[in-house]
């Protein structure tokens, strides 16, 4: 609806679009944040007369007062039904439940965030004014809009969160799929690695059982004694002194199953030592005589049309899979408006996408609202210390408020500090239950991220936690789905699903980790005398169990939950249901030939296992139970969608926690009795079934008698 200066543009029945101009002069163009704004329009009702105009969703009023722009934004009301508040034009929102930050940079504990897009309030506001525009060929352009002009989106969701989400995804674009082998654990340092180094250290991961996935090379591959007046930072060309063969270098890192990125500055240009440099003058121009660097500038075209093909093709070529785009040099570039950052992300996750089957991948720094679409998050340089470590769940859980939810932190902490073992384990505990588990740390020779370089203890632990890692990849992935189709990002705050509870947002460091967990991770020392650690939790209302142990907690409780340096706490829901890959299938990250199924009693459940080819067949697998007194009975229902993909037969292994005594149970596969064999382990509440062989196609029920 529009008047003379103002144009409203209902977009969801708690999502508006709200535009001011003083020359009637909207502007339908998609910006870099709002891509996707025609869709279905919801119902509503519009009174509108010469004075006013009144606009009703089911869960908002509109009301404003007509004549000059500036009467409009005085008058200008909305009203959210579910809470009851009023919003007016520059109102500040205090109850804002926050979003997430650029970096944390040298950071030690808590770090100033952006808005988000939900608040205790029920309403939260984006100004996207000075958002730039994309017009039908792709490219960014200024707005060009009126001096006055302001758009402005509204998103009135009382306190129902997921659903702005939701609204926020449907006109931003949806959180893409990240590929399965990133969730694995990376290994990563800022160190002159040379070729055999690296790869003898890649081996030793090995040979101590501790697996990987991805191997990040930091800057020095290319040749950083450049010999004129570059810093070295920025660089293209390999340093033959470290790696005389890249290719095969590259290559061997593939047959040990490992994906590699590489670090890049691009920020200097690229001078006159560089393979490229004759090229790159070529395409932008230049006189190579000259010897004068070719600036960085994404927004030179000739420099765009050159950037991918000439600097990154050739080495992604030779086995690169992805880049890790570190980007530090400021949000300023020649293009009026434009943050060179966002922009990066932009060309080099499309680049990466476009280039190879399956999904795309960056790894990057966080470029502003809008960043979901370009995954993963770089969250940057920390100190090494325990407000670094204590601050970062809470930052990770507050990032879903803009959709944000693929974070890789330094699990270990980058630089300075102290160096602390108990602080390295508590690192890598949060980092299995974190999104992206990444060890890192800079040159500093005291800065040590081997678990094995802390000695036995550590490395037992540590080595524990990272084979955990790859066998909860099968529900890590399918969580993965989720965030892209039900735009649910992988950890979410508390308040997600307690709106109304208080304790949701006073127990900031606890969070939620899938569909069917709570993680409340140790994010301080021990008790000197007792050796132990304190943490004082609360779980929600309803029954929660002990993800390790099966121990039975009642919810709506605080409590102070203890444990040793082995231990993080991590709860699962009465009815839980995790599908991991077994022992033996640590070292892969694709679908496993042997799945442990991990049950918890106390309600009816169905989790949908989504597994896939990396490309384009994907198949789900329901996992049901039934849960009574009296009995519990567990389903696994025949694959739906393609199974090329899956392993002919799988054996599976029933994993029932928070069962007191071994009981009478009965298996039957497409309704032929299969003999199951038991075995029961006091310690951890637990029943192991074993026996179950399945193909894709068949079906399997298991009755537990309680």
């Amino acid at each position: 609806m529009q008047t003379d200066f103002f144009r409203c543009t209902v977009l969801t029945d708690r999502l508006l679009r709200l535009e001011f101009s003083p020359n009637s002069n909207f502007d339908d163009r998609a910006t870099q944040v709002f891509w996707q704004r025609a869709h279905g329009v919801p119902d509503y009702v519009v009174w509108d007369d010469a004075k006013k105009l009144d606009i009703k969703t089911k869960n908002l009023q509109l009301s404003c007062t007509k004549g000059s722009i500036k009467m409009i934004k005085r008058s200008l009301m909305i009203k959210v039904q579910d809470t009851n508040a009023t919003w007016q034009l520059g109102d500040d929102n205090e109850l804002n439940l926050m979003g997430t930050a650029r970096t944390l940079d040298e950071s030690d504990g808590r770090i100033q965030l952006e808005k988000g897009l939900i608040s205790r309030s029920g309403w939260a506001v984006v100004d996207d004014t000075r958002s730039l525009a994309i017009e039908q060929d792709g490219e960014l352009y200024p707005r060009d809009m009126d001096l006055e002009y302001q758009d402005i989106y509204f998103f009135g969701h009382g306190l129902d969160y997921k659903q702005a989400l939701k609204d926020f995804s449907l006109v931003a674009g949806k959180a893409p799929l990240i590929p399965r082998w990133a969730l694995g654990n990376w290994w990563s340092r800022y160190w002159a690695y040379s070729a055999e180094e690296l790869l003898l250290l890649m081996n030793e991961f090995k040979e101590r059982r501790i697996p990987l996935s991805v191997c990040v090379i930091d800057m020095d591959w290319h040749i950083t004694e450049t010999g004129n007046d570059s810093s070295g930072w920025t660089g293209y060309t390999w340093n033959r002194d470290l790696f005389p063969d890249p290719q095969s270098f590259l290559g061997s890192l593939h047959q040990m199953g490992l994906k590699t990125t590489m670090n890049l500055h691009p920020a200097d240009g690229i001078y006159p030592h560089e393979d490229q440099y004759q090229r790159m003058c070529e395409a932008t121009g230049m006189d190579p005589v000259s010897e004068n660097p070719v600036k960085f500038d994404l927004s030179n075209p000739d420099f765009t049309a050159a950037y991918f093909p000439i600097l990154h093709h050739p080495l992604e070529n030779m086995g690169v899979d992805f880049w890790w785009i570190d980007w530090q040099q400021g949000s300023e570039s020649e293009f009026d408006g434009l943050d060179p950052l966002w922009w990066l992300n932009h060309h080099h996750y499309y680049d990466n996408l476009n280039r190879k089957p399956g999904p795309g991948l960056i790894f990057s720094r966080y470029g502003g609202l809008g960043s979901h679409r370009y995954p993963i998050g770089f969250s940057g340089d920390t100190i090494v210390n325990w407000g670094s470590l204590a601050y970062q769940p809470y930052f990770t859980a507050t990032s879903a408020n803009v959709n944000y939810g693929w974070w890789s932190h330094d699990i270990g902490g980058h630089m300075h500090g102290i160096k602390d073992p108990e602080l390295f384990i508590r690192w890598v505990q949060f980092g299995v239950f974190s999104p992206i588990f990444r060890l890192h740390s800079s040159n500093q020779p005291e800065q040590e991220r081997r678990p094995w370089g802390y000695g036995g203890e550590v490395e037992k632990i540590t080595r524990e936690y990272m084979r955990l890692r790859h066998r909860l990849i099968p529900y890590l992935y399918t969580m993965v789905y989720r965030s892209h189709q039900d735009d649910l990002p992988l950890v979410l705050p508390l308040y997600y699903e307690w709106p109304d509870e208080e304790k949701s947002c006073q127990y900031a460091d606890q969070y939620l980790f899938g569909s069917e967990l709570l993680v409340a991770p140790f994010l301080g020392p021990r008790d000197k005398k007792t050796q132990l650690c304190e943490k004082e939790i609360w779980l929600p209302d309803g029954t929660w169990f002990d993800f390790f142990n099966g121990t039975e907690y009642s919810g709506n409780t605080v409590d102070v939950i203890k444990g040793d340096l082995s231990q993080i706490p991590v709860f699962a829901r009465a009815g839980a249901i995790v599908p991991l890959a077994c022992e033996g299938d640590v070292f892969g990250t694709g679908n496993p030939s042997s799945l442990d199924i991990v049950l918890f009693p106390g309600r009816d459940n169905q989790f949908v296992l989504i597994e896939d080819n990396g490309e384009d067949l994907v198949s789900e697998i329901m996992i049901s139970q039934l849960f009574s007194k009296e009995s519990w009975q567990i389903e696994i229902h025949p694959a739906v969608g393609e199974i090329d993909h899956l392993p002919k037969q799988r054996e599976v292994l029933l994993v029932l926690r928070g069962i007191e005594n071994e009981a009478l149970f009965s298996g039957s596969i497409n309704g032929e009795w299969v003999d199951l064999k038991s075995s029961y382990n006091d310690s951890k509440n637990c029943m192991n079934l074993s026996g179950l062989t399945l193909s894709p196609k068949d079906y399997a029920i298991v009755i537990v008698k309680l």
